[in-house]
């Protein structure tokens, strides 16, 4: 399916209506990028590769559409993954004619993880969530666990695989074992979306939500983690779009 894309910094993204990709036949990487991996797009190159060789690319972030608006290209609807996964799930995966088989890699614990898994599974008579892994944190520079958690999502005979680990690590990831996982036709990458359906992190009120503040809500519920981030890591990303407006900035990554 060929979709429109609004170019906002270093990154495209698909403008598209949700309803129209959740089909059956979504296939490939799916990542949804929000302020924060913009800031890191302009100087993680790796991430940024991964980021060029996703097959969609979704708005996260209502900061990010209204962006697009300021830069005369309006995004049509933003897509969270934080929706978009447990949507996938209740509306695709969970319908046994659709032979959608899931696997969950992530999850702050094991028990976060099962509870998650509960939960989705409860949306059908089937259980189409095969399968998850709550992995060790630094597990992703040990060789052994990778191939552990290979040979375990291949012998779930999964075909739909979501990561929840936090960006850059997720979609790194990702990118690092796919070729690998010859069975799995599409992939999420999912951030906190798993600690969110197991009901261990609340999510903002829908109207923080909708003003764009679910950020400030996440920043005030985590702020030794989160503060430093938006508050100063992220400010940049204004005047980068300043410079995109007028025609001034230039990718990192291209000569």
């Amino acid at each position: 399916m060929k979709t429109e894309r609004v170019k906002i910094l270093n990154l495209e993204i698909d403008s598209v209506k949700r309803k129209s990709i959740l089909t059956k036949d979504l296939r490939g990487l799916i990542v949804t990028p929000n302020v924060d991996h913009l800031i890191k797009l302009q100087s993680d190159r790796r991430f940024y590769e991964v980021y060029k060789d996703a097959d969609w690319v979704f708005c996260d972030s209502r900061v990010i559409l209204l962006f697009s608006k300021f830069l005369g290209s309006p995004i049509k609807e933003l897509i969270t993954g934080s929706d978009l996964f447990p949507d996938y799930c209740k509306e695709i995966a969970s319908k046994k004619e659709n032979n959608k088989k899931v696997f969950i890699l992530g999850g702050t614990t094991n028990n976060i993880l099962q509870k998650s898994i509960t939960k989705l599974n409860a949306y059908s008579d089937i259980d189409y969530i095969v399968d998850g892994y709550c992995p060790d944190f630094g597990f992703e520079d040990d060789p052994i666990i990778i191939d552990l958690i290979i040979e375990k999502i291949r012998n779930s005979n999964a075909n739909v695989l979501a990561v929840g680990l936090g960006a850059p690590k997720q979609e790194k990831l990702i990118y690092k074992i796919k070729k690998r996982l010859p069975n799995i036709e599409l992939y999420f990458a999912i951030g906190a979306t798993i600690n969110f359906i197991s009901g261990d992190l609340n999510r903002a009120p829908i109207w923080m939500q909708k003003i764009g503040m679910e950020w400030f809500f996440r920043m005030c519920a985590d702020p030794s983690r989160l503060l430093k981030r938006y508050l100063i890591d992220d400010i940049p990303v204004f005047w980068l779009i300043l410079k995109q407006k007028f025609g001034y900035y230039k990718n990192p990554f291209e000569k």
